[in-house]
């Protein structure tokens, strides 16, 4: 898989709502909620022109119920990745544009690493900056294996992560997986 960085795009936002939209239709009548997470949810940061989007569960229980409803959206279950309470989905031939899906449990490490760095780089512009250099960097060192893209950020994100008040054994978990 080749890692394209690209400056900032302000369409990504539009993106993220023409997807919460869909979903919500979908699932109404569920208890969740929908955040735009990864680096298109942030403003100014570099990023790879995907738009991630986390479905977060109140009730795991009703997780069958998402997927099935999620399927009939276009998405197809891929399995957690290694990543317990959160289900990568396909992306959905009905958008254009690309994009990842999860479905997530309310409250685990997943969900807090999303939503930490996500703040944590929209409020530290300069750290924000440094993300954007370093994502730069890697995707032209590795522009073909997404593996070592993803591992070269890592011990940057486990930093923001530790001065957003993540605790130590939750980024250890991060790191752990990341680094595989």
């Amino acid at each position: 898989m080749s890692v394209e960085v690209v400056l900032y795009r302000p369409e990504w936002a539009e993106m993220f709502e023409t997807l919460k939209q869909a979903v919500s239709e979908a699932l109404d009548g569920i208890d969740f909620r929908i955040e735009h997470v990864g680096s298109t949810a942030v403003p100014g940061l570099a990023a790879k022109p995907v738009i991630d989007i986390d479905v977060i569960l109140t009730r795991w229980e009703e997780f069958e119920e998402v997927a099935a409803r999620l399927e009939s959206l276009g998405f197809q279950r891929r399995g957690d990745l290694g990543i317990p309470w959160r289900e990568a989905f396909t992306r959905s031939p009905r958008f254009a544009f690309a994009h990842n899906l999860y479905v997530c449990r309310d409250g685990m490490p997943a969900v807090e690493n999303h939503l930490k760095l996500r703040d944590y780089l929209r409020t530290h512009r300069y750290d924000a900056e440094r993300y954007s250099a370093r994502k730069f960097e890697l995707a032209a060192l590795h522009p073909g294996d997404i593996d070592a893209y993803c591992r070269g950020k890592t011990e940057l994100i486990a930093e923001f992560l530790a001065a957003a008040g993540m605790d130590e054994a939750s980024i250890s978990e991060i790191e752990a997986v990341n680094l595989l």
